[in-house]
């Protein structure tokens, strides 16, 4: 096994993963060797596109599961499936998420519903179903894409915040469950990570406050980040990728921020 192919035999089931960051995650996964399980919504066509280009240019399987991150039957299913078709899920990273944005006298109550089933709840129903596989073979990583956001707080994002604190404590008490099973569990916190995602925003922002695309980014998106600069997707797949590594064997319970310094100020 050469260096890039650490996860060679291992496979890796990353929830939300046909776009942005869970995308960059899946493909440093399957670049270093593992058979990947996509999962998300989006246009059939573009996911079929995107799953074959995968498989095609990293010579390992990809398949896509279509399993809705707000219900547990299904999220149990595509585990199932996955370990029926691969042996087992040896990685697992949590990284499906939403985002509504409102004051918390005003917050939509199905708005706080879906946030917390997807943004927290689905965590849960993955790892339940995925920890008994890995301790089966005495080696696991669970990556829960967590935010700046489960160390520190925004105005009117209570939904959200809430979210990703439960997961900074969901990570934590899973940890310490498996630290005996060869099984690591950690967090990573983004700050803003530039995305397809967050570029469409933009023109709607520049519109609503009268700003230039530069202030905007500047004084909107990147005004928490002492560096000024976007996280990129790449920076989060690597680090995912590091935790997978035997170098990281001892790296359990973290909540690893990538914020431009955020969370440090």
């Amino acid at each position: 096994m050469t260096d890039g192919m650490i996860l060679a035999g291992k496979t890796a089931l990353v929830t939300g993963s046909t776009s942005g960051i869970g995308l960059a995650i899946a493909t440093a996964f399957a670049k270093a060797g593992a058979n990947v399980v996509l999962n998300g919504f989006g246009e059939p066509a573009a996911i079929e596109a995107t799953r074959a280009e995968l498989a095609a240019s990293t010579g390992v399987t990809v398949t896509h599961s279509g399993a809705d991150m707000t219900k547990p039957d299904e999220i149990a299913a595509m585990v199932a499936e996955a370990e029926a078709a691969f042996g087992a899920v040896d990685v697992l990273v949590n990284n499906a998420g939403i985002q509504h944005v409102a004051p918390i006298d005003e917050f939509p109550i199905d708005k706080w519903n879906a946030i917390l089933a997807i943004n927290l709840s689905s965590a849960f129903h993955t790892m339940r179903a995925a920890l008994p596989g890995m301790k089966r073979k005495g080696w696991g990583r669970v990556i829960n894409t967590a935010s700046a956001h489960a160390l520190v707080a925004s105005p009117y994002k209570a939904a959200y915040v809430a979210a990703k604190h439960g997961i900074a404590g969901l990570t934590k008490t899973a940890a310490l469950e498996v630290a005996t099973a060869g099984i690591t569990v950690n967090a990573i916190c983004p700050g803003y990570v530039w995305t397809p995602l967050v570029g469409k925003q933009i023109p709607d922002t520049m519109k609503a406050r009268g700003m230039t695309e530069q202030e905007v980014k500047e004084k909107v998106l990147l005004a928490a980040q002492p560096t000024r600069e976007f996280v990129k997707v790449d920076e989060v797949a690597a680090l995912a990728l590091f935790l997978c590594r035997a170098e990281a064997a001892n790296i359990t319970g973290a909540l690893l921020p990538i914020d431009g310094g955020w969370t440090a100020q």
